[in-house]
């Protein structure tokens, strides 16, 4: 695999690692309610995501999603019940109690175990990872190399990428409630990421199984 390889794959992955996403949506929320450090457990299980789509996509899962029409639909509205009971438990946060009160009630930290599944079940039950993943590794792999090598490599690639993003997104929450009124801004980051999850699992919902000879 040549430099250039590396280099288009890393530009590729950003780019859409960078793009709002439910992970992403989620470090930014965890990042304005409990700052970047406590934070860190939902990235972990992010990437942790990361790595397992990575290597099931190599081993043939996205293939039966695309096959199997129950296996993909089983996955699809796992996913999309699990993003939208996050967007509305983050509205109701918000927006059922007074700002004192909600405010309050979001500086509650959820253990670290909690926060990394949920990061971990967002990316995990979303079948448009799989595809995406399938469709994506192949264009970097040379055929003339070993591939268990060069599949790795990427995917410590994406990991870190999106270890980075997500950090990014985390520390922009932290400081803006640093900048601005820590309370109003903490429901404000939450109101938008519970209405764009929500919108997100509307999205996932539309999704429609790829030809299996495509």
């Amino acid at each position: 695999m040549s430099s250039a390889a590396l280099l288009a794959f890393a530009g590729v992955a950003l780019l859409c690692i960078a793009t709002p996403g439910p992970t992403t949506l989620l470090a930014l929320s965890n990042g304005s309610r409990f700052g970047l450090r406590a934070a860190l457990p939902g990235m972990a299980g992010a990437v942790v995501s990361d790595l397992l789509l990575m290597a099931a996509a190599t081993a043939g899962l996205s293939t039966l999603l695309t096959a199997s029409a129950s296996a993909f639909a089983v996955v699809k509205w796992v996913g999309v019940a699990y993003l939208a009971y996050l967007g509305v438990r983050l509205l109701q946060k918000s927006t059922a109690l007074s700002p004192v009160q909600a405010a309050t009630a979001l500086d509650i930290r959820p253990t670290s175990s909690a926060l990394f599944l949920r990061s971990f079940l967002v990316a995990v039950t979303n079948p448009k990872a799989y595809l995406f993943f399938a469709a994506l590794l192949p264009q970097f792999i040379d055929p003339a190399q070993p591939q268990a090598a060069q599949y790795t490599v990427l995917a410590l690639i994406f990991g870190s990428l999106d270890l980075v993003t997500m950090a990014a997104y985390a520390v922009a929450g932290e400081r803006a409630t640093r900048f601005f009124d820590a309370a109003s801004t903490r429901l404000r980051i939450d109101r938008a990421c519970g209405a764009t999850l929500l919108l997100l699992a509307t999205s996932l919902a539309l999704l429609r199984r790829p030809p299996s000879g495509a």
